[in-house]
């Protein structure tokens, strides 16, 4: 039967200082939207919604209208 090493803590910590290096070297390359841009973005978001809620509420309405006209 094989026995893992466990890592040694100084191995752990420049893993993760390195892991971390690189996050943050991520973040410095991405675009971060401006206030205008956030606020345009989640309002496209909204209307999204609201038309992909009205159109699954009239399809379950048809639905529901034909199975009630079907079942009775």
């Amino acid at each position: 039967m094989a026995v893992k090493s466990v890592a040694k803590p100084a191995k752990v910590q420049e893993r993760a200082s390195r892991f971390f290096r690189g996050v943050w070297s991520e973040l410095k390359k991405v675009h971060w939207p401006n206030r205008k841009e956030t606020v345009t973005y989640t309002g496209v978001v909204l209307v999204s919604v609201l038309i992909v809620a009205v159109m699954i509420w009239l399809v379950d309405s048809v639905f529901s209208f034909l199975l009630s006209r079907l079942l009775s």
